[in-house]
């Protein structure tokens, strides 16, 4: 296998005259994670379920873990795991008998199969509930015990399509820890998400889908740098000083606007060394801020910037 671990070269894929898919590249290097942005209907899924062998592209190629998906469709299935959008585990067996079932359904001994179930339910924080119906688990448990079972196989890929969709906030940071802990030993993962805040933490690049075409791809910083703005926001320890120190910016070239809930001017620069030049403006007028505060672009300045030029 090469360092690329996913590769897609022009993949196209149509229903009727609906074009999920339209020309999309993408690189993903061994053991990093790839965010794949892009609203609802915007190709995600339907581009996993072309790399992971459930769809056939109807134009370009692709390659996992070293095999076409179309070629090799056994050896590219052979090497990933899958957790899609709903947990996929069987209600009536409890977690460890999941997990047994399909480690003997990949050809491990009985003794093999209980001894990986035990490694997984320990991994993901589920002994205490092992031996239960996976029908009593919360939310968060069944998609711990659903990320488990993607695992069992030891994938050198995984593909995460929204896996945290609908669950309580610590049981996304435990799924966030998962993968990162599961990258940190190699293994790559192409996560689909609409939570900008998970790619932001997780992705190591990020590419965005719309209309199943990619609009943007990069690093976090690269996308954030090509559409996001920084601000500063100055607030005054007075209501009567606002007016002077609008105008004192205003001086110096910067465009500052007045927020009235707030009672803050924000004017947009373009490094953090800006802030000095706000701090001089206000020195030179008499002035001093009750309180300075320095904004970065985020990725939902990206997503929605890239959004407006793509609709």
């Amino acid at each position: 296998m090469t360092g690329t671990m996913i590769e897609a070269r022009d993949v196209g894929k149509t229903f009727g005259e609906v074009k999920a898919l339209d020309g999309v590249s993408l690189s993903v290097p061994r053991g990093t994670v790839l965010g794949l942005l892009g609203h609802n209907g915007a190709g995600k899924t339907t581009l996993v379920n072309v790399l992971t062998t459930l769809l056939p592209p109807d134009s370009g190629s692709a390659r996992v873990a070293g095999f076409d998906v179309v070629a090799d469709a056994h050896g590219v299935r052979s090497r990933i795991g899958l957790t899609g959008q709903f947990a996929a585990v069987d209600e009536q067996l409890s977690g460890t008998d999941n997990l047994v079932l399909i480690a003997r359904l990949l050809g491990a001994t009985s003794r093999e199969a209980k001894a990986r179930a035990a490694e997984l339910v320990e991994l993901f924080d589920l002994v205490d509930a092992a031996k239960r119906p996976s029908r009593t688990y919360s939310g968060g448990m069944r998609r711990r015990l659903d990320l488990a079972a993607s695992l069992v196989g030891r994938p050198d890929v995984i593909f995460l399509d929204e896996p945290t969709t609908g669950l309580d906030p610590a049981s996304r940071l435990r799924m966030w820890e998962i993968v990162e802990e599961l990258v940190s030993e190699g293994t790559t993962v192409l996560l689909t998400t609409q939570y900008l805040d998970e790619a932001d933490r997780l992705a190591d690049s990020i590419t965005v889908l719309s209309a199943g075409a990619v609009v943007a791809s990069g690093t976090s910083a690269e996308l954030k740098a090509q559409v996001g703005q920084r601000t500063v926001t100055v607030t005054m320890a007075s209501s009567s000083d606002v007016a002077p120190a609008r105008a004192a910016l205003e001086r110096v070239g910067l465009a500052p606007q007045f927020d009235p809930k707030h009672g803050s001017l924000t004017t947009p620069v373009t490094a953090s060394r800006d802030l000095a030049v706000v701090v001089r403006a206000l020195d030179d007028a008499g002035l001093e801020a009750a309180e300075l505060a320095l904004g970065e672009p985020t990725l939902d300045d990206v997503y929605l910037t890239l959004a407006a030029r793509a609709a």
